[in-house]
């Protein structure tokens, strides 16, 4: 017997959608009998949502600080641009950098947001808040967009993971507070796909088969003697693993299927690989693949590092969106490019441009986005002067692509509530 009784419909229903999510979730919800102080920090949650136009995302990281006035916040003309001239693109009145000339050819299917801001200044601290909404806070560690995407929708692949991160990277945030099954794959080197896979070919499978049976056998006794939620995460990732060795999807991993004339298209090195690896599991189920590209620090030679860098981003990110749209899957794909903050409008002593949260850019394609704009406005790259969107704002701009709830409160396993953007709006003009 319940302890109050539910005569009314909302906290019905309310009782209803708790029960569902501890059931399906694995976690709590903020549920009707909560206390009005408990909610209050949600209350301006957006209530914004949509029928996905996004089913799956691409997400491409420019770590260290991307320049914004050297590549897709350029403003013809300003003095702080300093060297880099403007181009042309693909979309009408749009321009970008000239260092991004494959990229320009995409433009009528992305949207430039040139008025991002942010409250974190730091490399790491800016890094964690792009990726999850929250600032770092004490033990408590956030899950990032395709946690999110899988805690609500589960995985497009079963016998794949649900998110794959490619990155040297050791400090991304990962599946935060929630369930192991629920953290990314983390892969180093997209050339040599996912390793220690297959079995050895000494083995047979009913050999296999059998020192699973007495691996399982054998801790059985511990399991039970340790019911816990750890031990159990551990059997699972066990099982989890042996469902991608099994799994004739694992060729998603081996680039060695592409061909020549596709590897060449994408271009070499890890963030080129790793863009046609995203593409390949896309392709296959999995429905957020992260790809970084590191190297933005620029307090020294920004005018020929920043060339370099734009090297290597355009050809991979041209073909990627050329390739997706060719093969059909732009429209339901979310190709994000985004950094944890911008660069100094001033070009300092060393011909440098040095951290600047205050203004910076952001681009999304495809996923429903309607092509070949630009949002927000700055003076010359300085300050944001019309459509201001903040870092929580723009990662609600995704979760709507995806169809997810912004306001739906989930607790942590101390019971603190947090929503997927926290309290961000969604840019929802952006959408066709």
């Amino acid at each position: 017997m319940n302890a109050f009784p539910l005569s009314c419909d909302d906290l019905t229903r309310r009782h209803f959608a708790s029960r569902l999510a501890k059931t399906c979730l694995g976690v709590s919800v903020m549920n009707g009998l909560a206390s009005r102080g408990l909610a209050a920090p949600f209350e301006a949650a957006s209530k914004l949502k949509q029928a996905a136009t996004a089913k799956r995302v691409i997400y491409l990281y420019m770590s260290g600080g991307m320049s914004h006035l050297d590549t897709f916040g350029v403003v013809p003309g300003a003095d702080t641009m300093g060297s880099t001239k403007t181009i042309a693109t693909s979309a009408k009145g749009v321009q970008l950098s000239e260092y991004l000339p494959h990229t320009a050819k995409t433009m009528h299917r992305g949207a430039i947001i040139n008025s991002l801001s942010s409250t974190q200044g730091a490399h790491a601290e800016g890094n964690y808040f792009q990726h999850t909404s929250y600032t770092m806070r004490g033990a408590t560690r956030h899950p990032t967009m395709g946690a999110w995407l899988q805690k609500f929708q589960g995985k497009g692949n079963a016998d794949l993971p649900g998110t794959v991160v490619i990155t040297g990277d050791s400090r991304h945030a990962g599946g935060g507070f929630f369930e192991p099954a629920f953290q990314p794959l983390l892969l180093n080197d997209p050339a040599r796909g996912l390793q220690n896979s297959r079995m050895p070919a000494s083995l047979s499978e009913s050999d296999f088969d059998y020192r699973r049976s007495l691996s399982a056998r054998l801790d059985q006794s511990f399991q039970q003697a340790y019911n816990y939620k750890g031990v159990k995460a551990y059997a699972e990732a066990y099982k989890d693993a042996i469902k991608v060795m099994k799994s004739e999807d694992l060729a998603a991993f081996d680039l060695s299927k592409e061909s020549a004339d596709m590897h060449a298209a994408y271009g070499e090195g890890n963030f080129a690989q790793g863009c046609l690896l995203a593409r390949r599991l896309i392709e296959h189920g999995v429905r957020f693949v992260e790809v970084s590209l590191g190297g933005w620090d620029t307090h020294q030679d920004n005018f020929v590092r920043v060339p370099e860098k734009c090297g290597e981003l355009d050809q991979a990110l041209g073909a990627l969106i050329t390739d997706l749209e060719r093969r059909g899957l732009l429209d339901d794909t979310l190709v994000v490019l985004t950094s944890e903050f911008g660069r100094t409008p001033k070009i300092n002593q060393n011909e440098g441009r040095d951290h600047y949260p205050k203004a910076f850019s952001s681009v999304l394609w495809g996923g429903g986005v309607q092509g070949g704009q630009v949002y927000g406005k700055t003076d010359k790259g300085i300050s944001v002067t019309e459509d201001g969107v903040s870092v929580p704002d723009f990662n609600a701009t995704i979760a709507y692509a995806l169809g997810l709830p912004l306001d739906l409160v989930l607790y942590s396993p101390s019971k603190r509530p947090f929503t997927v953007s926290d309290k961000g709006k969604p840019v929802s003009s952006l959408f066709s």
